[in-house]
């Protein structure tokens, strides 16, 4: 049997390091769902079922703030698509790197009032406003999941893919002919390494070493330099405060650390950042 758009969008999930797409299934989808079950030369990503495709967008944000990689969703067309939207805000607004893919009616049926079909590019246009489009053609769906995981790894936002279901069931178009009109593409995204100047560094340690009562608020950012932060933190005598997806930097025994900021922080936080000045 020919490679299907589905086998294809999942092995191309599959190079950009999609372990798990969480979703729920749905006729709008049928032709994804039927690649999961198929045969492939290499790993594909594994499909977590949810309850509600609430929860499907929810998880994939989870997966991408826990594990720095991208998170992938999947809903069926009308009700399972505006279902996705809750949890795809919560990933947009705390600027966590998020695809959905999402079903939509036959192609000769859009435009028609068909069942369940709703202008999917106007809903999610605000949630992923970097990237939103419907493949109508196979051979866009190389160049759609690549600019969509490149755009969301890169801005750290939420993108979307419309897939209708006969181009689900397809043949493939692994490799778009060099022809004008075509777009190619490849996997693969480095994010930048942003290193401070001598001066920026000069100036940061100036306005520390100024400081009587000093306040460090780690983030994520920071994950992997808990022992620069203890020694900084020990060097000014400096107390420690921890965002929410900052809790894994420093141990909260620490006696310098004063645990979570936030609505649901500690007070000891919160006298903290109150009374510092620097």
């Amino acid at each position: 049997m020919s490679q299907t758009v589905g086998d294809f969008l999942l092995d191309r999930l599959s190079t950009w390091g999609v372990r798990r797409i969480y979703g729920y299934p749905g006729d709008g989808i049928n032709g994804i769902m039927g690649a999961f079950t198929h045969s492939s030369d290499g790993p594909r990503p594994e499909f977590i079922q949810v309850r509600h495709e609430e929860m499907a967008a929810f998880m994939a944000c989870g997966h991408a703030k826990f594990t720095g990689e991208l998170g992938v969703c999947m809903a069926t067309s009308g009700p399972g698509a505006v279902h996705l939207l809750n949890g795809l805000y919560d990933a947009k607004l705390d600027h966590q790197p998020v695809v959905a893919i999402v079903g939509q009616q036959a192609r000769a049926g859009l435009g028609g009032h068909y069942q369940q079909e709703i202008d999917l590019n106007t809903l999610f246009k605000d949630v992923a406003s970097e990237f939103v489009q419907t493949a109508m053609e196979p051979a866009q769906i190389r160049h759609l999941v690549d600019r969509a995981c490149r755009i969301a790894l890169a801005e750290r936002t939420v993108t979307t893919i419309i897939v209708p279901n006969d181009v689900q069931e397809s043949e493939a178009v692994v490799q778009p002919p060099h022809a004008h009109g075509t777009v190619h593409s490849g996997p693969g995204y480095e994010p930048p390494r942003v290193l401070p100047s001598d001066r920026d560094l000069d100036r940061a340690a100036e306005v520390l070493n100024s400081g009587e009562r000093v306040a460090i608020l780690v983030g994520q950012g920071a994950l992997h330099a808990g022992d620069e932060v203890a020694a900084v933190a020990d060097t000014l005598g400096a107390g420690v405060a921890k965002a929410l997806l900052g809790k894994a930097v420093l141990p909260d025994e620490l006696p310098f650390v004063t645990g979570s900021i936030g609505l649901l922080g500690t007070k000891p936080s919160w006298t903290l950042m109150q009374e510092c000045d620097t």
